[in-house]
């Protein structure tokens, strides 16, 4: 009997080791597996200013454009928590294909770079190949009437590929009653175009019921002209992102409130006379918006792409397919025209009722493919838990790419996070890191900025501009035609108008 207990408290003995073993082993794996699965994240700047009216360090609200093996990154530097707008624009610039970046600021738009507007904002970039340019547009802001305003639309010039920029040139000044908004800039590339070098800027008057505003260069962003709207706007706009299609037409899907029912939508309006005129917008879908708990600034802004064949992929943040518009998804809606757009479906990011909410998407797409091969890669930010608070809300970067013109996509990838909202730059509206983002691919490989915040350092923020250099590789995750639960409508009472000011 005292041997039976002996051996049976020996062989207890050797399976608790052979299980402390197998469990370090496996905790081991997984601590490799995770390890190796971390994706590589480069910093491309740090905002630089100190005057004490901004918050530091920040940088948010990025904008990418690639061309051949360059990409150009713009964003936010120093933004202020009230009337909006930051110290200067960064940029960042990669000639060969993101291995490396040469990084700087803007000269001659504030007055903390040279300059007499008091704030910019809102930046965004364009490649001209018909005039060897690079363009960064950007929202210059002043006091009027003793209210901070965007009162000038800027194009900033480089012509020895994005390296060096010159002093700002002047697309359109506000009048004392006016104010500009959400700018957005696109040149036409296409050699075969009858308006190839044509560049196109669009913004919106706020103080005229968001009227869109649209102005045309033809010599290189040099001198701009008169600016243009399309005839019949019934609704506020925002945060508009043209697009020219290979035979010149241009494409603008844009965010807008209907005047009359309050209810959002994705509108589309286009050109195809080289921005002489402009057509009437079209309804591209209603959006559901999440309301979320926390004092998070994030939106619902759409973001565009094109691809070889002139086919257009607009996304956006949307909460149809959650029960009680509890969380929200992002979505896609597609057009060859600009006049008819596909139903919008849901990409399978996260099953329908996870709980993570996803919002401030920037898609890509690759210039080479088209269609069916068409190669899509997106970025977008995350709450784990849609029911968090400011307080509790853990922020999250991802991506997820396709192959097959967002027929299936990848397994997510967790790019930055979690993130504390109070890491992050401060406004009226919010903690944010930008009402947009932007993802740009070269070769086989995405480019996203992401602002990534990490705790504060001296009582300073840390929030600075990261990309990656991700594998667009797609995935067996297929889009399914999940149902509709959240009419557009149920989500009105609490939604506000997202400005960049």
């Amino acid at each position: 009997m005292y041997f039976h207990s002996r051996f049976k408290l020996f062989l207890a003995l050797v399976l608790l080791a052979i299980t402390l073993v197998l469990g370090n082993c496996l905790l081991s794996f997984h601590h490799v597996f995770a390890v190796s699965s971390l994706v590589q994240l480069k910093q491309l700047s740090s905002d630089p200013y100190t005057n004490s009216s901004s918050q530091h360090k920040t940088e948010v609200e990025p904008d990418t454009y690639s061309s051949g093996s360059t990409i150009v990154a713009a964003f936010q530097a120093g933004r202020f928590y009230s009337g909006g707008g930051s110290s200067n624009i960064g940029w960042a610039t990669s000639t060969d294909s993101g291995s490396s970046w040469t990084k700087a600021f803007l000269s001659g738009i504030t007055v903390y770079a040279g300059g007499t507007y008091k704030r910019a904002s809102d930046p965004s970039v364009a490649h001209d190949a018909a005039h060897n340019a690079w363009l960064i547009s950007s929202l210059a802001l002043s006091i009027v009437n003793n209210n901070m305003v965007g009162v000038a639309v800027l194009v900033s010039r480089s012509i020895d590929g994005g390296l060096t920029w010159g002093k700002p040139i002047v697309v359109a000044v506000a009048s004392p009653n006016d104010y500009f908004d959400k700018e957005w800039i696109v040149c036409d590339e296409s050699v075969n175009s009858p308006y190839y070098g044509h560049c196109y800027v669009e913004w919106d008057n706020r103080n005229l019921n968001g009227r869109i505003m649209m102005s045309t260069s033809t010599d290189g962003g040099l001198t701009w002209g008169n600016p243009k709207s399309p005839q019949n706007q019934s609704f506020y706009a925002l945060g508009g992102q043209p697009l020219v299609q290979p035979n010149g037409t241009v494409i603008v899907p844009i965010y807008g409130t209907n005047l009359t029912t309050s209810i959002d939508h994705i509108y589309a309006y286009t050109s195809t006379n080289g921005g002489t005129s402009w057509n009437n917008p079209v309804v591209v879908s209603p959006v559901t918006y999440h309301i979320q708990q926390a004092a998070y600034r994030g939106g619902s802004l759409p973001s565009a792409e094109i691809d070889q064949a002139g086919k257009v992929y607009v996304v956006w943040a949307d909460c149809r397919f959650e029960t009680n518009c509890s969380a929200g998804d992002i979505v896609m809606s597609t057009s060859t025209d600009g006049l008819t757009w596909t139903s919008v479906r849901r990409i399978p990011i996260d099953p329908v009722g996870s709980e993570v909410d996803h919002f401030t998407a920037g898609i890509a797409v690759n210039k080479n493919t088209a269609g069916s091969q068409a190669h899509l890669a997106l970025a977008y930010y995350y709450f784990a838990n849609t029911n968090c608070t400011t307080a509790t809300c853990q922020l999250y970067a991802g991506f997820v790419s396709s192959v097959n013109g967002g027929g299936s996509w990848s397994q997510k990838v967790q790019l930055a996070g979690p993130m504390s909202l109070k890491w992050l730059a401060n406004t009226t509206d919010g903690y944010m890191i930008g009402d947009y983002i932007s993802t740009s691919i070269v070769g086989s490989q995405a480019f996203p900025a992401i602002p990534v915040a990490f705790a504060p350092l001296q009582k300073k923020l840390q929030e600075f501009m990261y990309t990656a250099a991700l594998n667009v590789v797609g995935g067996p995750i297929k889009v399914s035609n999940d149902a509709v639960v959240v009419a557009p409508h149920a989500q009105r009472s609490k939604t506000k108008y997202l400005t960049a000011n």
